[in-house]
């Protein structure tokens, strides 16, 4: 039993002389309202500050002004990684942010992020919305008094800048690399000194050496940031994030109390951004990519052993974590349906782009 189900239970318990009309009949609130939104991103982070304004400004607009939402970006209310935090203790009414931010509140919710060797964009919506994901993420969201739903996806995220090369998983050694998530616990179980830092904070920290290399998004966004003003070594092809979820998640209290018109407006405009920003930067990440290129980018591939030794480190990090009942529910979940669809995609859009790429040359 969840913490709101067990302090709203005890409270009834001896209510026998309540009406079950009463009980029915939940009392939504009447009239205009701001919802205050804070988020794990700097204003004007290429993309994912974007995807935060988006579904604000759809909610406001598809309620007719009922609904005003107020987005606070981070440092502006609360930081970055107090989001989770505000929104349960109702600080704040909601949050836009990367979930896999607060796997210390739960291992669980990085599937709502990414997980090294997890599902592409495309995997993600399958699962989410048609084999369980969006039942667990509410049931995950119960716990904390959150419900929550995607809002953005990244797509898939590059392997990130390097002040030197990567040929060998010893490499990893003492690297001060900035990484978040499953995927950061990985790298430090091949050795790297792992940062977790807001990405507003991250071209600081590169630039001055406090770190050695970085993940962020990928090529539009990471142009955006400056990242190829400090080092030209960008490996394109990363583990870690495959299909970045981003998640709107409102305080469940603030949530019961709307109306159900309300109620699935936060819905369909967090679905709209998802599929919206996941466009976005895939509209913006080859043209940006060039231009990195051109502006003396160096790109790489990570080799085959680094491969595998980030594979048997993220297996680890996984078995670490399967004890907790509802993880291992998540992952076992996520993974059925990463295979299903995969076995399909991989036979049919994946086999058509490679002989479009060998016809069209």
């Amino acid at each position: 039993m969840d913490r709101r189900s067990f302090l709203r239970n005890s409270t009834l318990g001896g209510a026998a002389t309540v009406g079950a009309a009463a009980l029915a009949a939940p009392a939504y609130a009447q009239g205009k309202r701001t919802l205050t939104m804070v988020t794990t991103w700097g204003r004007g982070l290429a993309g994912v500050h974007d995807s935060a304004q988006r579904v604000a400004d759809s909610i406001t607009a598809m309620s007719d002004g009922q609904l005003t939402v107020d987005l606070k970006a981070a440092g502006e209310l609360v930081g970055a990684f107090e989001v989770f935090d505000a929104v349960t203790s109702g600080q704040a009414d909601m949050y836009h942010g990367a979930d896999y931010y607060f796997v210390g509140q739960h291992p669980g919710y990085a599937y709502f992020t990414a997980v090294p060797f997890g599902m592409t964009a495309q995997e993600l919506a399958n699962w989410y919305y048609h084999a369980g994901g969006m039942e667990l993420h509410d049931e995950l969201g119960q716990i904390f008094g959150l419900k929550s739903f995607l809002g953005g996806n990244t797509g898939a995220q590059a392997g990130g800048w390097f002040r030197k090369e990567i040929n060998s998983p010893e490499d990893f050694q003492g690297l001060k690399f900035r990484m978040p998530g499953l995927g950061g616990q990985a790298l430090g179980k091949m050795g790297a000194s792992v940062q977790n830092l807001p990405g507003s904070e991250v071209y600081q920290a590169l630039a001055s050496g406090a770190i050695d290399g970085t993940e962020w998004i990928g090529p539009w966004a990471d142009e955006k940031a400056g990242f190829q003003e400090i080092t030209k070594i960008y490996y394109t092809a990363g583990f870690h994030e495959p299909g970045a979820g981003l998640t709107v998640a409102t305080n469940r209290d603030v949530f019961d109390e709307l109306s159900p018109a309300h109620q699935k407006i936060i819905e369909i405009a967090s679905g709209e951004g998802h599929q919206w920003n996941l466009a976005q930067f895939m509209a913006n990440n080859g043209s940006a990519l060039a231009r990195l290129q051109s502006g003396g980018v160096t790109v790489r591939e990570f080799p085959d052993a680094v491969w595998d030794a980030m594979g048997v480190a993220s297996q680890e990090v996984t078995d670490e974590n399967m004890g907790d009942e509802l993880f291992a529910r998540i992952h076992n979940s996520a993974m059925e349906s990463m295979k299903s669809s995969s076995n399909w995609i991989t036979r049919s859009e994946g086999k058509y782009r490679t002989e479009r790429d060998r016809v069209r040359g």
